[in-house]
Parts: C-alpha cells; structure tokens; sequence
C-alpha cells in the first residue's frame, strides 16, 4: 500500500507536466482503494476556461471512471490548497480525504471558506509542502 508521500509525487509530476505546458503548475491525482484512478493538471490557459483547474479535473475523470458523482471512498492528491471553487467541488463530490502541499495563503480555501468541505471529509495539510511550493516558486520567477 502507497502513503501520502508516494501519492503527492505523482501529483507533482502533474504539476510539472502543467508547468511544461505553461500552466500553473498545479497537479491532481485521485486514488481509490489504492488505485490512482485519475490524473490531472491545470489546463486553464489550455483550455481558455477559468475553472479548468486541476482538482476540477481530476474530480470528473475520477467520477467519470466510477460511474458515478461520489467520491466518498476516494482520496484527492493535489500539490497547492484548492481554492473555494475547488472546495466547493471537492464538498459536493463527498471526497473522502483531500491531501495537499502547499499552502496558498493568498487563495486558499481555508482563509476565505474553512468549512467549505463536506463535514466527514478528512483533511491533511503540508505533505511535500516544501518540493510543491518551490515548484510554485520556480515557475513565476521565471516569468517575471
């Protein structure tokens, strides 16, 4: 059985297949009893579309390979904090546990919507929070 860490990894390589594309380097994965059923990345520049954000991706190919919209038995890897968009959705899905890197202290859920998701849905904060920001980091020093 993978962990936390071995999951946010694959995340990561998301992230960076995003930054690759020029996308914020965002990366999502969805795994079901231990198995990665769904992978993503930021595709908002892509696909012109602002809600084209990894979780928002990654939670329809999820739902798309279930059958069906809940996600209660699956965990959401993604390496920044969704924003409330993306904690609305993650709610609505039932996710049943959300992972993520870093903080985003500009726009983060937590700092504008902290009860945003679903009350069973469980919540951990801070794996591999150094690699996903710097990652982050990286990406808008070269674009400044």
């Amino acid at each position: 059985m993978a962990d936390d860490n071995f999951y946010m990894k694959q995340a990561l390589s998301e992230a960076r297949k995003a930054a690759d594309r020029g996308e914020v380097p965002v990366g999502a994965v969805v795994v079901c009893r231990d198995r990665i059923i769904a992978r993503a990345h930021n595709l908002t520049e892509t696909l012109n579309d602002v809600t084209a954000h990894a979780e928002m991706q990654a939670i329809t190919a999820a739902a798309n390979a279930l059958g069906g919209k809940y996600l209660n038995d699956c965990t959401l890897y993604v390496t920044v904090e969704p924003c409330v968009m993306c904690a609305g959705a993650i709610a609505w899905a039932q996710m049943g546990k959300v992972v993520f890197g870093a903080a985003d202290e500009k726009r983060g859920f937590l700092k504008y919507a902290p009860e945003a998701l679903h009350p069973k849905t469980e919540l951990v904060q801070g794996v591999l929070a150094d690699e996903c920001a710097g990652l982050m980091k990286d990406f808008f020093r070269k674009r400044r």
